[in-house]
């Protein structure tokens, strides 16, 4: 049965320990929510009411600034940045991150998408770049950028995550930085492009062929394998962003962009395409993106991102400022669909509530999710927990350690756990 507005003390009974409310708080009238703010962040006095009678304010007096051929953030929000992690012995090698805890909605502004380089971003020129397909086809061909523009296109929303993401949850000790500096490494866009099925049919694909190898035009000649049945399924040619061209840190002119499958794979600057009957097993394959297990042997083509949900408020260096009604917001997704559900634990994962999923809810993106929280100052651990349609369960981080052992370093997707102090201080925590 749908959840009901109701009357604001019917909506504060909780659902379950540590303070969680129900869906219906969030549907009260005339209840507003408190919202954690940065703990680095000096108190500010609030900004005297205004009456009818009131001066208007001075920009209401002079003209405002011409106009300007690209659009850029207002200058108070400076501080919305990616976060770089560059490989000091390798320039062009490292990651920026998308600051997860500073946005809102599902989709990632572009200038914020997570970066994953290996050696810089080249300077392509789209009058001479081309995509071959050859190997196991019936006929080699090369496409230019102006011939890939002519054909039908689609459009999707995806999540993407690099398979090195929140790989900081399989060190011994929790991590204490911002949400987005340790599990940025993902982000939302809107993706337009050929279907890559078209220009494979083009080709003609041969007998017993069930491997390609994609290969990228960046001065690391990044190269992956991919089973052909993914590629004639959904994959495309990404062409667009977020309805621009696609930037120069984000493949220009084009990138292979793979539904649900982790970022590794999306190679950017997609120069080739080499049809085989094997994988490749190059570098990306075996001594990258493969783990250990206890047992002793390697889980390797692991290409699905798993089922993951994470809380960015409130989250570590965050701050509650006492008792009240507070709003918990995060995001979930899973490469293998849409998410199902998402619950939201105050007590350390004792007890659960569903969290109210925003719409639109959709297969292999990210969704928003949003809980009501009455806390009470006492100190407490906070908890998500993300199911998707295929009944794929977040496990507990002690859970995954058992099962894939500590020699990883990819594939991280256990419940990420907030200890909020008798002060209101939110850290990270294993709990």
């Amino acid at each position: 049965m749908a959840d009901t507005p109701g009357p604001p003390g019917d909506a504060l009974q909780p659902v379950a320990g540590g303070g969680l409310l129900g869906r219906r708080a969030l549907l009260t009238r005339g209840l507003v929510l408190a919202t954690a703010g940065s703990a680095a962040a000096p108190l500010q006095a609030a900004a005297p009411a205004v009456s009818a009678g009131d001066p208007s304010p001075p920009w209401m007096h002079a003209p405002g600034r011409p106009f300007t051929v690209y659009g850029q953030p207002s200058k108070h929000e400076q501080q919305v940045i990616r976060r770089i992690s560059g490989n000091r012995l390798l320039p062009g090698n490292g990651v920026s991150l998308t600051p997860l805890e500073e946005l809102e909605g599902i989709i990632t502004p572009t200038g914020l998408h997570f970066e994953r380089h290996h050696n810089g971003v080249p300077d392509i020129d789209p009058a001479q770049h081309r995509l071959l397909i050859h190997g196991r086809v019936k006929r080699a061909l090369s496409f230019c950028v102006d011939d890939l523009l002519r054909y039908p296109m689609r459009s999707q929303l995806l999540v993407l995550e690099c398979g090195g993401n929140s790989n900081a949850g399989w060190h011994p000790e929790p991590i204490q930085r911002p949400v987005g500096s340790f599990h940025g490494l993902v982000s939302c866009s809107e993706w337009t492009g050929v279907p890559l099925s078209v220009l494979l049919d083009e080709a003609g694909i041969e007998p017993r062929t069930t491997w390609a190898v994609a290969e990228g035009a960046d001065a690391f000649a990044m190269n992956v394998s991919l089973p052909v049945a993914k590629l004639m399924d959904d994959a495309i040619v990404a062409l667009y962003q977020n309805g621009e061209r696609l930037r120069p840190e984000h493949g220009y002119p084009l990138r292979l962009i793979v539904p649900g499958w982790e970022g590794v794979l999306n190679v950017k600057w997609l120069r080739r395409l080499q049809l085989s009957e094997q994988p490749l097993m190059a570098r990306n394959e075996t001594a990258k993106y493969t783990e250990l297990l206890p047992d002793g042997k390697a889980r390797m083509f692991t290409f699905v991102m798993e089922a993951k949900s994470l809380i960015t408020s409130p989250s570590h260096g965050q701050h509650l400022r006492g008792p009240d009604v507070y709003a918990i917001s995060g995001l979930a997704w899973s490469g293998r669909g849409r998410i199902r559900r998402v619950e939201v634990s105050a007590d350390g994962g004792r007890s659960w509530a569903d969290a109210t999923l925003q719409d639109p809810v959709l297969p292999r993106c990210m969704t928003r999710f949003r809980a009501a929280w009455k806390w009470d100052g006492r100190p407490t651990v906070l908890k998500s927990r993300a199911t998707d349609e295929t009944g794929d369960v977040q496990p507990e981080r002690s859970a995954l350690v058992a099962q894939r052992g500590t020699n990883g370093y990819f594939h991280y997707n256990a419940i990420v756990s907030w200890a909020v102090d008798e002060e209101g201080n939110v850290r990270h925590v294993y709990a």
